[in-house]
């Protein structure tokens, strides 16, 4: 086929007898590439050309650079001469003649990007977008992402100009509704976690993680009893043991059940004097609930330890379970999870970290205060005297304004029995998919009674051959995300799948009949899988070489030697 481009896509199905992609006629049809709305869009270098210019800055010289007034000019018959700058066509910023407002910024050799107007670059970026998913397409079966629906109400407040338009340098006093939010938001958070206090900063999950194991640390030096163990059960989130390995932990494993759930026997045996910490996703990451966590708790607490708690999964619990009433020492919450901002394309996200009393003191700067009938942010200046021994910042100002301002939006609009629905429903609909999908896909705890927020399945009864991986790229041609693929680990093949409580019954029984189908397919060792996805933009990557050696730059496409009429990309990372 003919490239129109030398990274193009051109769409191909796969052969009926040996699934393996080969040319149709109808694919080749169109001499553009496009196929109706799904347009084709070579890389954003194959566009233009390197001589053209989209975009003109004014390169006129600085009158502080000495160059003053360049010229006169006549504006019209009969009338006054006014003084203007000239524009330098070939500035020499090797002589320094011609000294302009870029400064040091004036390339001086080509720097091989095409010069765009706006309308391409508006097309490019928007042609790109078509080829996504996103939540406001479909159902986004993510497990342990809750990747739910964005309520337009919550992205209304955060666009109020107050909220939307301040700046982090403002003085205190111009920024006091602004305060207020935070602080307003800061309460609902402890209430509905039973905590005694709460860090805003975090920027998201596993800063949250990061913020609550340097407190925990900053607590246990306080007391002169410094430990070096922290213990992760094996059914925790990924992040927890990177996040004690970053903060200079060492790390030691904790086996789960035949049910999925910590074992408290063995937990407890590895107790002792150098433990610091237990870090515990509840729910966790197989979907259950973990009903020893208060006897985790204590057992933690009696050796001298504190907890950690991944809140990742509080949208199971929310307003059903208090985190605090289970002897959680520290725990995040991803705002972009169970309130409802957007996760955005890896951002922005926000994870603030509640604590319990005995960690308070640690809690990092800065915090909103209110007192004297206003708003204030502590700082480092006068941090001691309101009695912290924080063990310092996470970031440079306060927050995400604009996450805080959704997530608000959202416990408010719901309310108290709004948000208790938010966890029942996202429990239901996660069970209906168990239930509904257990016949045909393994579900290795199906038997430890109801999953929370998220169902897991193994490829467990597959054909030989087949795998995960060919479910997940089947779902795209059906027109659906693929869920999370071989997380946790302690499941051979998982498919870890979170409906979230958005979803209509109607959305997921569409769900559950693609994924019937494709497993039942599996099952029977359907060649054609091997093939999928077959309707998408892009074919089935190397995903291995991808990741082991990716092509990281992009460079000219040079001859082919074995077509001259054709380009070769070459590339390195």
């Amino acid at each position: 086929m003919t490239a129109l481009n030398p990274s193009g896509w051109r769409p191909e199905s796969p052969s009926a007898a040996t699934g393996v992609p080969t040319a149709t006629a109808s694919n080749s049809a169109t001499t553009t590439g496009n196929r109706a709305l799904m347009l084709e869009e070579p890389l954003i270098f194959e566009i233009g050309d390197n001589e053209s210019t989209g975009v003109d800055f004014d390169v006129s010289p600085s009158p502080l650079a000495g160059e003053g007034q360049r010229s006169v000019a006549t504006q019209g018959e009969g009338a006054p001469q006014q003084s203007a700058q000239s524009p330098l066509p070939n500035p020499s910023p090797a002589t320094g003649r011609g000294a302009i407002r870029l400064a040091n910024l004036l390339r001086i050799a080509p720097i091989n990007l095409p010069g765009l107007s706006e309308p391409q670059t508006v097309r490019h970026y928007t042609r790109l977008s078509r080829q996504n998913y996103a939540i406001d397409l479909g159902l986004f079966p993510l497990g342990s992402c809750t990747m739910k629906h964005n309520p337009r109400l919550n992205e209304k407040m955060a666009r109020l100009p107050g909220f939307a338009d301040i700046h982090p340098l403002q003085p205190q006093e111009t920024v006091q509704g602004a305060f207020q939010l935070i602080d307003t938001l800061a309460h609902w958070l402890i209430e509905l976690t039973g905590m005694h206090s709460v860090a805003m900063s975090p920027k998201a999950g596993a800063h949250g993680e990061l913020c609550g194991i340097l407190a925990i640390r900053a607590a246990l030096e306080a007391r002169g009893d410094a430990r070096s163990v922290v213990l992760v059960p094996e059914s925790a989130h990924g992040t927890n043991p990177a996040t004690a390995a970053f903060a200079g932990y060492k790390v030691e494993d904790i086996p789960a059940t035949a049910e999925g759930r910590v074992d408290l026997a063995a937990l407890t045996a590895r107790l002792g004097p150098d433990v610091a910490a237990v870090m515990i996703t509840n729910p966790n990451t197989c979907g259950l609930f973990e009903p020893e966590m208060k006897a985790i708790s204590d057992a933690v607490h009696a050796a001298g330890g504190l907890v950690y708690c991944d809140g990742a999964n509080f949208n199971a619990i929310v307003g059903r379970v208090r985190p605090g009433d289970l002897g959680i020492d520290a725990m995040h919450i991803n705002l972009h999870k169970t309130f409802s901002t957007p996760h955005g394309g890896g951002g922005p996200g926000s994870g603030p970290v509640v604590m319990s009393e005995a960690l308070s003191p640690y809690a990092p700067l800065p915090y909103v205060e209110r007192a004297g009938g206003g708003y204030h942010m502590v700082e480092e200046e006068s941090a001691h005297d309101q009695g912290s021994d924080s063990f310092g910042r996470m970031v440079a100002f306060h927050g995400q304004m604009g996450m805080f301002t959704r997530a608000l939006s959202y416990i408010l609009s719901h309310g108290a029995d709004g948000l208790r629905q938010v966890a029942e429903d996202s429990v239901l609909n996660a069970n209906y998919l168990l239930r509904s999908l257990e016949d045909v896909l393994d579900a290795p705890f199906a038997f430890s009674g109801p999953c929370m927020h998220e169902a897991i399945f193994s490829d467990k009864g597959f054909a030989e051959g087949f795998s995960t991986i060919d479910v997940a790229k089947a779902l795209i041609d059906e027109g659906f995300h693929p869920m999370t693929m071989y997380f946790p680990l302690v499941v051979h093949g998982a498919m870890l799948v979170e409906p979230t409580e958005t979803e209509s019954k109607a959305s997921l029984d569409q769900f559950i009949v693609a994924l019937r189908s494709i497993a039942g397919r599996a099952r029977a060792g359907d060649e054609a899988l091997k093939a999928a996805p077959v309707f998408a933009p892009r074919r089935r990557l190397d995903e291995t070489l991808a990741a082991r050696k990716p092509v990281l730059t992009y460079q000219n496409p040079v001859p082919d030697a074995s077509d001259s009429g054709k380009g070769a990309m070459i590339g390195g990372g």
